[in-house]
């Protein structure tokens, strides 16, 4: 048990602790945390299996990290009792007894003698202390009279404040790896959506998108109740770093975008033979349109925001915005496949056709339409409470420790040779020099009145 006890109490422990700490955290502000498997590959190439596996992409809630946290926990507390209980013993219970050899051997010390009775020198010299906010206990023994006195006595517990608001700050970090978690929510206007893990819903009222003179994007906006028991609890706009707070859940505005699974889309049929007049039909992806009499079925299968093939001749889109729409569609007449490909918004004479056979038709991809809905950041992080008060905590022994030092003298009263002797030694484990000064005007104020 000693062994262990020595083991976690080590300041050098501390230390390596807190460097792997320092370079874990560096890293993992280094590598974005929670994207999706495809990001880091197409970011980080190969490299990526390896931080995946060794849980860097999601390192606040892995669980060497966690247990990193644990460790400098166990390690900060063993240092801290194993020095308080002097600590405690030394204000509390001081040692009111003394020889003049150890006082002189203090930094700060002073030995004179004073033509007065001990008592009034005593008495005298206790006013003074008091005058300088010092707390004072005294003790007798055979005529000699031990002095010690005390103020800022709080200082001295400082470092174990700044302890106590580490851990804790190690004390979040370890709920938030635990129990928190983020996910992204996507809402159109009017959806209602039960959140996960919690016991109410949100619904999105309204979503604005503000522009620039340029065209670029000012701002996002959105609407949301908080809907509990079937009961509109509360309605608030959120927009960027101006989140929703409920239960310990916060949404933060996070982006915007457009419905790609089941767009509207509007499809022209023109017959080579007539070509002034076309049939236009509106359908959604994964349905069809039935023109009967054509005996004609048209399939709306596939769409793509901005179509691009990729390394592999697939298609895929390039990304999330409609820079080149294209849907994919197969034509069915009398029961055989008519027409089966590609057809491009921006590019209408232009198809990727997979049917090689012939017909008088032609199909235009004239318009689409995609609801638009808003990107919610939702996180639950029950630690950051934790951490917050942690820190406040800290600041406040820093403060304590740099700003209200302890300061002790000590001080020796007897007889000798018919004269009183008095020897004085003092304590300050910061601002010496301002120590040194106030002892000095002490020692001169009880001297100057004998």
């Amino acid at each position: 048990m000693k062994a262990i006890i020595k083991f976690f109490s080590s300041v050098k422990l501390a230390i390596v602790l807190l460097i792997i700490l320092t370079l874990a955290s560096i890293l993992g502000t280094l590598i974005p945390q929670g994207r999706s498997a495809a990001e880091y590959s197409a970011r980080l190439g190969q490299i990526s299996d390896l931080l995946t596996r060794m849980e860097i992409t999601h390192l606040y809630h892995s669980w060497w990290f966690l247990g990193l946290l644990f460790l400098i926990s166990i390690n900060t507390i063993v240092c801290t009792l194993t020095r308080l209980k002097s600590k405690l013993k030394k204000t509390l219970r001081p040692k009111l007894e003394f020889e003049s050899k150890m006082l002189t051997s203090l930094k700060v010390s002073q030995t004179f003698t004073i033509n007065k009775e001990i008592e009034k020198t005593k008495e005298r010299l206790k006013e003074l202390l008091v005058l300088n906010r010092y707390h004072t206990q005294e003790k007798v023994i055979k005529g000699r009279v031990f002095l010690i006195a005390k103020k800022h006595v709080f200082g001295i517990f400082g470092s174990d404040v700044v302890h106590l608001g580490l851990l804790i700050i190690f004390l979040g970090g370890i709920l938030s790896g635990i129990l928190g978690f983020k996910s992204n929510l996507q809402l159109t206007e009017g959806q209602v959506l039960k959140i996960p893990k919690a016991d109410f819903s949100l619904k999105l009222d309204k979503f604005e998108t503000e522009y620039y003179k340029s065209g670029r994007v000012r701002d996002w906006k959105s609407t949301l109740t908080v809907i509990e028991n079937k009961k509109e609890i509360f309605t608030k706009q959120i927009e960027v770093n101006h989140p929703l707070s409920y239960k310990g859940f916060m949404f933060y505005q996070g982006s915007y975008g457009w419905d790609w699974e089941s767009p509207l889309i509007n499809i022209v049929i023109k017959d080579q033979g007539d070509p002034s007049n076309g049939i236009n039909i509106k359908l959604k992806i994964g349905n069809k349109a039935i023109l009967k009499d054509k005996n004609l079925e048209i399939h709306a299968l596939h769409f793509v925001p901005d179509f691009v093939l990729n390394d592999r001749n697939q298609v895929t889109t390039r990304s999330l915005q409609p820079n080149n729409p294209a849907v994919f569609i197969k034509a069915i007449k009398n029961g055989e496949e008519l027409f089966s490909g590609w057809i491009f918004s921006k590019f209408p004479d232009f198809s990727q056709q997979d049917s090689q056979k012939e017909n008088s038709l032609s199909f235009r991809f004239a318009d689409f339409k995609a609801e638009q809905y808003s990107g919610i950041q939702m996180t639950k992080d029950p630690g950051a409470s934790f951490i917050w008060i942690g820190c406040v905590i800290l600041m406040f022994g820093l403060f304590v420790a740099f700003y209200w030092p302890s300061r002790e003298i000590k001080i020796l009263i007897e007889e000798k040779k018919g004269s009183t002797y008095v020897t004085m030694g003092g304590l300050a484990p910061k601002n010496r020099e301002s120590f040194q000064v106030e002892f000095g005007k002490i020692t001169k104020n009880l001297r100057r009145q004998e």
